[in-house]
């Protein structure tokens, strides 16, 4: 029997359940189930999670106690607005004069469209007086009357003065609806846009709330005492609570799962993830060490769900290869799974005697252009993954690993079709599949500006080796395929951080009112279970929009390292010399800490003179923070003060653009403080000692500083 602490992860699909178990010390692999998904039973996905985690605490032999971290990833909020499986919803705009022209045209959100044919259901009333606890009533009863099953409360400048939507919604509580304050989803202004992000929120509210009553309460029963968390659609991981409240935050957290364990099971500062199916290639972006995020498009509409920034592409391993006038002329969008077909590369080399080309439609109206072949075992469909085998990119072990020498017998038709041999054929069905993926990584890596130099291309998903290796080959980026990448999207569930994003617009903000939107940022993953010791805070503030934005992320336990799983010296220099791309013998230790370890080394460069890029990397070996160009400094908290208003003063800088001081990060016991975002020296320099206040005299602090370009 193991004694092992173990961190689970169970990603819940619309077929598949998949579930691993995580060494919590040293975030090794243990066990890996898959169960289908219970839809339909009584139980409804409850079933399943509990099924697929009595099945991996039998296959690793742990016990409900070993079990120090639990969390699950659902595509239930996706998929209810996708089948417009949603409740109605009861919107109370509230305002008088001027404000109540406004909130009257909240009524259009009842023509928001949730499948073609299908508008979201809205009952509406207008609320002049919040305090007219009669006409209050009277609202309340009307959209109740229209049946309302779910209420939202929306009136103008909530986010500053939230006593209207209270109010109307105490009055409501006796009909024991859910219910919800716009100002509750979001503290952004916006009026439509905001009203419009509760009233998605509400209309998935009771099914996900009936889900989560029934997950919690299955996984008390199964013995687990560790909170049960559940996966954001930001790549980080809330409480059962928080889900309770805002279940659009669980809208898209499928790809946020698969990058989430790139993240932290690959240790990739930069790059591109490329999380590969059977019919498509969700593609999302890690820039230095963050998941890249941005306001979410829903129902065709804006919001201010902050998501995944993840864009998707119809390639798979299963895309089918069309051909006309002799060459390969595209891959997909039709799949394998959608045409009915088995792959031809995994059939045997007896199913494949007698083989010949034909082309078919997959669906009605499809143009007859898609490649199958007819042989002695029936037909088979010429997918990306029967090309990637015929060209040996599918290593030993993978997934999608078949055969060699059957997928080169079933490309052969193709082949003579095509004029050419069989490696030739399949370099044209890799590179038509491909063109498409290069062009979304290529826009992707131009929009986050990322590091070509040292940039990655990291394939997950089971079929992550028809794509990755072939991209990577077209690109000269280093490329790499995930270790256990059938199952990265578990992985990366089990090894999120509790994760809250706080977003205020604050005209002009001061010292005060960005401390106090940190502040509160670090309060609500503490509140979520987040270890107060390990909570990091990246704080932005964009002097454009008057945007304030806190991004607070902890670990539910900080994680007890055992020595003998930390990496040692050598380890750490190779992890930097790496992701710098330079050899051991030219990287330097310029400081550390406790935690951290900072590695630079110099880029000569003719006419540009020199580079000095920066590597800081923790005790396990990851690269946490990287910095093309930065000047690095080492001092203790008491003399903390004087250094950074100096570094400050003379990295800033002033222009046409306003002031900009430098990007600058704090390394202070485990703690990276991130206070890039803040472009105003003195804000800037009160969230650096705020970041200090609490630490000794004498414990270090490293400074890593960066010239805005």
């Amino acid at each position: 029997m193991t004694t092992h602490r173990i961190r689970v992860g169970i990603d819940v699909g619309g077929t598949f359940t998949d579930a691993v178990a995580v060494d919590a010390t040293t975030l090794a692999l243990l066990g890996q189930v898959k169960v289908p998904t219970s839809h339909h039973h009584e139980g409804g996905v409850a079933h399943g999670i509990v099924e697929a985690l009595d099945r991996l605490l039998r296959q690793t032999g742990c016990a409900p106690d070993d079990v120090a971290f639990l969390a699950h990833g659902t595509t239930q909020a996706t998929n209810a607005l996708l089948e417009g499986d949603v409740a109605t919803v009861g919107l109370l705009g509230i305002g008088k004069g001027p404000g109540a022209v406004l909130t009257r045209r909240l009524a259009s959100l009842a023509k928001l469209e949730l499948t073609p044919g299908k508008r979201l259901p809205l009952a509406y009333a207008h609320v002049a007086d919040p305090d007219d606890l009669a006409a209050v009533r009277q609202a309340v009863a009307q959209v109740v009357e229209q049946g309302a099953q779910v209420l939202v409360a929306s009136e103008p400048f909530a986010v500053d003065l939230p006593d209207g939507e209270l109010a109307v919604l105490e009055a409501a509580r006796p009909h024991g609806l859910p219910m919800t304050a716009a100002h509750e989803i979001t503290s952004l202004y916006g009026l439509h846009k905001r009203t419009r992000t509760a009233v998605v929120n509400a209309a998935i509210l009771p099914r996900m709330l009936a889900t989560a009553d029934l997950v919690d309460s299955s996984i008390t029963k199964a013995g687990v005492t560790s909170p049960l968390m559940v996966m954001r659609c930001d790549g980080g991981v809330m409480s059962l609570d928080e889900m309770r409240r805002r279940p659009l935050l669980t809208v898209l957290s499928g790809p946020a799962a698969g990058v989430a364990g790139a993240l932290m099971q690959e240790r990739v500062s930069e790059g591109v993830f490329l999380e590969t199916g059977g019919t498509s290639t969700d593609i999302s972006v890690v820039r230095r060490g963050k998941v890249a995020v941005r306001h979410a498009t829903i129902l065709g509409k804006g919001s201010y769900l902050s998501a995944l920034d993840v864009r998707t592409v119809g390639v798979g391993g299963g895309s089918m290869v069309r051909v006309a006038g002799g060459r390969v002329t595209a891959v997909g969008p039709r799949s394998a799974h959608i045409a009915g077909l088995p792959y031809a590369c995994f059939a045997s080399l007896d199913e494949l005697r007698d083989a010949r080309l034909a082309t078919v439609r997959p669906m009605a109206g499809d143009p007859e252009d898609f490649a199958v072949i007819d042989a002695a075992g029936g037909r088979f469909a010429l997918t990306m993954t029967c090309a990637a085998n015929a060209l040996g990119r599918v290593a030993e072990g993978d997934f999608a690993r078949c055969d060699p020498e059957a997928a080169r017998t079933a490309l052969a038709p193709l082949a003579r079709a095509l004029g050419t041999d069989v490696a030739a054929a399949a370099t044209q069905v890799l590179d038509a599949g491909c063109a498409q993926v290069r062009r979304t990584v290529e826009t992707m890596i131009s929009d986050y500006r990322l590091d070509e130099d040292t940039l990655v291309l990291v394939g997950g998903g089971g079929g992550a080796a028809a794509v990755t290796p072939h991209l990577a080959a077209g690109t000269g980026f280093e490329g790499r395929i995930a270790r256990h990448s059938e199952v990265i999207s578990p992985i990366g569930v089990a090894l999120a951080l509790v994760r809250e994003q706080i977003e205020r617009i604050v005209p002009g903000a001061g010292e005060e009112q960005i401390l106090a939107v940190r502040a509160e940022a670090e309060r609500a993953v503490i509140a979520q279970g987040a270890a107060p010791d390990g909570v990091e805070v990246e704080v932005t503030v964009d002097p454009q929009t008057s945007t304030v934005r806190a991004v607070a992320t902890g670990a539910t336990e900080l994680r007890a390292q055992d020595r003998a799983h930390r990496a040692d010296d050598a380890e750490r220099l190779r992890a930097a010399a790496a992701s710098l791309k330079a050899d051991p013998s030219d990287v330097r230790v310029l400081a550390g800490t406790s935690a951290h370890t900072v590695y630079g080394a110099e880029v000569r460069r003719r006419l540009r003179g020199v580079r000095r890029p920066v590597r800081v990397v923790d005790a396990d070996g990851v690269v946490r923070l990287h910095a093309p160009d930065a000047r690095v400094e080492t001092t203790t908290v008491a003399r903390a003060p004087e250094l950074l208003a100096r570094l400050v003063r003379e990295g800033t800088s002033y222009g046409d653009g306003g002031v900009r001081a430098p990007a600058l990060r704090l390394l202070v016991g485990s703690r990276i403080a991130d206070l890039s975002g803040v472009l105003e020296p003195q804000p800037l320099l009160a969230l650096a000692a705020g970041e200090l206040r609490t630490r000794g005299a004498d414990e270090p602090v490293v400074a890593v500083v960066e010239a805005r370009g």
